[in-house]
Formats: structure tokens, sequence, C-alpha cells
């Protein structure tokens, strides 16, 4: 059953997809080891999706010095396999068109998560398949 976005298919979308991350043989390790209590990741995940996607302002943190702590562990293969996962359960949870909107807004937040992490390490660059190229 699919459904539009509200805080409950949020929930549900962060639990599911994050429970595929953590068994994903390319970047399950990389979460694991970053992680260390994963009830309050996803519960800020899915604070970070609702304000997003809902406004709702819940989240006050900064995904990219995260990010950057972890940079030696990513690169665009990571943010591909994160990706094709996201729209896998995105489709498969969301309706149609909130699964398009949650799709878009990831890849936007990938490619801006990724060129951070070249930028902070003197990297410039293609990233996701050589579609963009750092400024």
């Amino acid at each position: 059953m699919t459904s539009p976005i509200t805080e409950g298919s949020l929930k549900r979308l962060v639990d599911t997809f994050y429970a595929r991350v953590r068994q994903d043989d390319l970047i399950g390790p990389v979460f694991n080891g970053a992680i260390d209590d994963w009830p309050e990741h996803l519960d800020r995940l899915q604070a970070f999706w609702s304000s997003v996607m809902l406004t709702s302002g819940r989240y006050k943190g900064r995904p990219l010095p995260a990010h950057i702590k972890h940079g030696d562990a990513i690169n665009p293969a990571s943010f591909e396999r994160w990706l094709g996962l996201w729209r896998e359960t995105t489709n498969a949870l969301l309706d149609a068109e909130s699964a398009a909107a949650m799709q878009e807004k990831a890849e936007r937040i990938a490619e801006s998560l990724m060129l951070g992490i070249q930028f902070h390490r003197g990297e410039g660059g293609a990233f996701l398949g050589g579609a963009r190229s750092a400024a």
C-alpha cells in the first residue's frame, strides 16, 4: 500500500530504508561504523525529512560536517547505492508523486553532500556519473 507524505509515512520510510541500508554490502559497513545509537539517529533522520518535505522545522542539525567526518569512507558509488535504495523504498512505500518528490530532494541533497566532501578533500570533479562537475 502506498501513501502520501505524512509524519507517519516518513517514519515508516526512514525505518524501512535504513533497515535496508544497514544490511547493504556496500554502504551498510559505512553506516554501521558511523552510527552508535540507531534509534536516536532514526529519530534525527525522520526530523530531517519532516523538515525537508513538510517544512516542519523539526531538524536542527548540520548534515555536512557529519558526512565530512566520515568522508574517507564515502564516495560517489556510495551515494549512487544510497540513491538506488532510496528510489526502491520510496517507490514501494509512497504514491508515485510523493516518491518522485522525495527522490528529487534526495538527489539534490546527495549531490550537495558529495560536493561538500570533495571540496573539503580539496578535490574538484564530477559527481554521480559525471553529469555535473564542481565549480
